[in-house]
């Protein structure tokens, strides 16, 4: 593998520059000195921003953006092996090295490597984690990949040895991290175009696990399935977190850090007794709606105690967080009808975002979803009909390929059948603008409205609105 020197700024390509992630990347390394150029297949606000800063980016990927004073190259697992950038770098020999490479050997400057792990909720936790960090002066360097508005994108550069990374699964990526500390907040079946089966999954979560030191540590989601499978055999230091309140729970378990006693307010945000290993610590308020991120708070503060934050610090931080865009982000409202959007695009978390969009005063709740990828889709069919039969109307877009060819034996009429069966009121429509008509004809004062999913549905409900 190519190893940067980064006491040596040199050029740097990034193939699909434009990513959320990518695009950190690139303003990092060219606020170290680094010359850095990329390519993307469309321009968007984030390439504009990019530009702005005097990074050199070229829309469309072609053979002729590899020149020969390109030293190394970054590119994603999105990237396909034909595209024409790609094959030229092979060709002309150049490094690369892929995001979660360029990830890795950036903690290796840092003594204090944060990595956040799991199938959902990794955006809400880094940026919790990070809110705590800054307002408790520890002045992180931050990698996450969705925007958080307190420090204006999704990466920030500090000067302490603390870096926070958002750490993906998908294609074994957080494999190559070097954290000191790191937390796994679920197992969940997904990305199945790549993992054979939820055993495999669970399988590469034991192996990122055991990428800590003997002196680091692991704060890991006791609710997780024979979570001490994943567990076993490592040098570090363990600790479980969980939720114990018996109105929310399960099974009785006890956990080192713990939230019971919990409540929600009118607008969702929850509140609760946070416990380290059975001791009462303090209440805790959020400023963010569900259950699911009570869970997503208990590992940011785990870690926050760990370092040594002082709790009214962590307290304050957490009141005045805000769920980075694209995590039920309030759009706006027309002729009285609340738009919000929202990132889901598994089963487990569209049921938790409408679980708690439920609890809105409304008088219909719409859900538009948009399902990503065929394999997703395919293999979970029966799973999203059961979790958009939360909403009391549902609109279904087609599915966003993203990285995938259509193999057409799925669908998004597949989805409506199933709802159909469910006996919900469910709409397909093909295009955004036919989907746009159907709701502004359709929904009432009131309503509340959720555009859901990972693609480009965002965009019905802002042109609703005229953004």
């Amino acid at each position: 593998m190519y190893k940067i020197d980064f006491s040596k700024q040199c050029r740097i390509h990034f193939i699909g520059i434009g990513g959320i992630s990518m695009s950190g990347f690139a303003e990092y390394l060219h606020n170290m000195g680094f010359q850095v150029s990329g390519s993307d297949r469309q321009k968007s606000e984030i390439t504009e921003h990019l530009e702005s800063l005097g990074i050199d980016v070229r829309y469309g990927q072609r053979r002729a953006n590899i020149t020969s004073d390109i030293q190394f190259v970054v590119y994603t697992a999105a990237i396909p092996k034909d595209n024409e950038e790609f094959l030229e770098v092979q060709r002309k020999g150049i490094p690369m090295l892929n995001r979660s490479e360029l990830i890795g050997q950036l903690m290796t400057n840092f003594d204090d490597a944060i990595a956040v792990a799991g199938t959902h909720g990794k955006t809400t936790t880094t940026s919790m984690l990070s809110q705590i960090f800054i307002d408790g002066n520890l002045d992180p360097t931050i990698s996450v990949g969705g925007i958080m508005e307190s420090i204006g994108g999704n990466i920030r550069m500090g000067n302490s040895e603390h870096f926070i990374a958002e750490a993906c699964e998908y294609t074994n990526t957080f494999l190559d991290f070097y954290p000191k500390r790191s937390i796994i907040l679920n197992i969940d079946e997904d990305h199945l175009d790549f993992f054979k089966d939820l055993d495999d999954i669970r399988n590469s979560f034991s192996a990122f696990a055991k990428l800590l030191p003997k002196d680091g540590q692991l704060f890991i989601n006791g609710e997780i399935d024979r979570y001490e499978e994943i567990i076993k055999d490592l040098d570090c230091e363990v600790f479980t977190y969980g939720i114990t309140d018996p109105a929310y729970c399960k099974t009785e378990k006890s956990y080192d850090y713990a939230a019971d006693n919990i409540s929600f307010d009118d607008m969702r945000d929850g509140s609760f007794d946070l416990y380290y290993k059975g001791k009462l610590v303090d209440r805790i308020k959020l400023n963010v709606l569900g259950l699911h991120n009570i869970s997503n708070s208990l590992p940011a503060i785990a870690i926050a105690m760990q370092v040594g934050v002082p709790m009214d610090t962590i307290k304050k931080a957490l009141l005045s967080f805000k769920n980075s865009k694209r995590r039920f982000e309030y759009k706006g409202s027309i002729g009285g009808v609340k738009i919000v959007d929202d990132y889901a695009h598994h089963p487990t978390e569209v049921t938790a975002t409408l679980s708690a969009a439920r609890a809105y005063q409304h008088n219909n709740l719409w859900c538009v979803f948009q399902p990503h990828t065929y394999s997703r889709t395919k293999r979970h069919l029966k799973e999203f009909a059961q979790a958009l039969a939360l909403a009391d109307k549902i609109v279904l877009s087609d599915i966003y390929a993203s990285r995938e060819k259509n193999p057409g034996d799925i669908s998004s009429m597949d989805l409506v059948r199933e709802l159909e069966d469910l006996g919900k009121e469910v709409y397909y429509f093909s295009s955004f603008d036919e989907i746009e008509n159907f709701l502004l004809l359709n929904c009432i004062n009131g309503d509340l409205l959720i555009t859901m999913g990972a693609g480009d549905i965002v965009s019905v409900g802002e042109s609703l609105l005229g953004q």
